[in-house]
């Protein structure tokens, strides 16, 4: 029976974007699989890993029979679209137990797996608080601050972003436990407060998801699962349950020891001492001085690279060490034409902020070097 006739590309657009999350071996076989049903007049496509689900989908010719639901590898389908000529129409028709595609005078039959035995994401029972802003706004936000984020670290909870909502803002925090990133923006007409935590894979797949433009996205935030709606798209995540740090006790205010200097200037003699880096411990040592800042690398090797930067500082002298990624991370990841750096002392955290705006800020613990 004819699922669906149409264009590789509109097959494959939507099959992209529910296929991210499906992981590559999974305890259960179905979890590998993308459930497609046919509606009257549209089509829509389902993955999950039972933590994330995507589903999305496009409007089409009126069905002959609505209804029809099979679940396929979502991995060897996209393999077969992708293979296909970009301007080839492709038919997906349900046999017993098989899924053929035809497209010109290529076949391909794929095994499937009975569509009712396929796991959804149930509703959240609590009602849950939704706002709207523009797609690119989102993206911008999970942009400045999820490279920050824990990678399996036996601290669960900081294994993802916290999303706070709180009187008329959003504000987005994550930290690996050595460096922590705050981003926030105003929101209209949101009141009240919530927070949830975001796990990693969600924030991953969400940045490749939505378009850098004004669309809106609506994010309706529960107690157990946040909703992302967008275009066709809609995302749900269950959410991690974990009591995030105080990240307000963490950035430091009132800092004296300050400069500010060109993004891509520090970005690159960073890259150019980061050569020469331990390959362990990424160390890089900072010496700040009247007017200039000092920047080495050495290894195991007892090999050197070091820098100078003439800067407009005139307080204290300083010599702190830090991990080179934690501050190429943040360089790479901000906009801006400059930052601003602030210092406590060599044993405390540096702050960097943005000249030309107050609503990012990004700390980094010092590294004895």
């Amino acid at each position: 029976m004819k699922l669906i006739q149409a264009p590789r590309d509109v097959l494959l657009k939507p099959l992209q974007a529910v296929s991210g999350i499906v992981e590559k071996r999974n305890t259960l076989p179905i979890l590998s699989n993308v459930l497609i049903e046919r509606q009257a007049e549209r089509l829509d496509l389902l993955a999950t890993d039972l933590e994330i689900q995507v589903t999305t989908g496009f409007g089409c010719d009126k069905a002959t029979e609505s209804g029809q639901q099979v679940t396929v590898s979502a991995r060897k389908l996209q393999d077969i679209l992708r293979a296909l000529p970009d301007s080839a129409q492709a038919t997906l028709e349900v046999q017993t137990n098989r899924l053929q595609v035809r497209s010109g005078k290529s076949r391909f039959t794929l095994q499937t797996l009975p569509a009712e035995d396929f796991p959804r994401l149930a509703p959240a029972g609590d009602g849950g608080t939704t706002v709207t802003l523009p797609q690119r706004a989102l993206r911008a936000l999970f942009l400045l601050v999820q490279y920050a984020m824990a990678q399996q670290d036996i601290r669960y909870y900081l294994n993802g972003l916290l999303i706070a909502l709180d009187d008329g803002r959003i504000k987005m925090v994550a930290t690996d436990g050595h460096r922590l990133a705050y981003a926030t923006r105003a929101l209209d007409g949101v009141t009240g407060k919530a927070e949830v935590i975001l796990p990693r894979k969600a924030v991953v797949e969400l940045v490749k998801l939505l378009s850098d433009s004004d669309d809106p996205v609506t994010m309706e935030m529960s107690s157990s699962q946040v909703r992302f709606g967008f275009g066709d798209i809609q995302l749900v995540s269950k959410v991690i349950d974990g009591k995030f740090p105080d990240y307000e006790r963490v950035i430091p205010t009132g800092y004296e020891r300050q400069f500010t200097i060109s993004r891509q200037t520090l970005l690159a003699a960073l890259h150019r001492a980061a050569i020469l880096s331990n390959e362990k411990f990424r160390g890089v040592r900072w010496i700040l001085g009247a007017g200039s800042l000092s920047i080495s690398c050495t290894n195991n090797e007892q090999e050197e690279a070091q820098d100078e930067l003439d800067i407009d500082y005139s307080g204290d002298a300083i010599d702190i060490g830090f991990n080179i990624n934690y501050v190429l991370d943040v360089l790479t990841n901000v906009q801006a034409e400059n930052v601003q750096c602030a210092f406590g002392d060599a044993n405390s955290s540096m702050l960097m902020t943005l000249p030309d705006d107050a609503d990012f800020r990004y700390v980094v613990m010092p590294m004895r070097i």
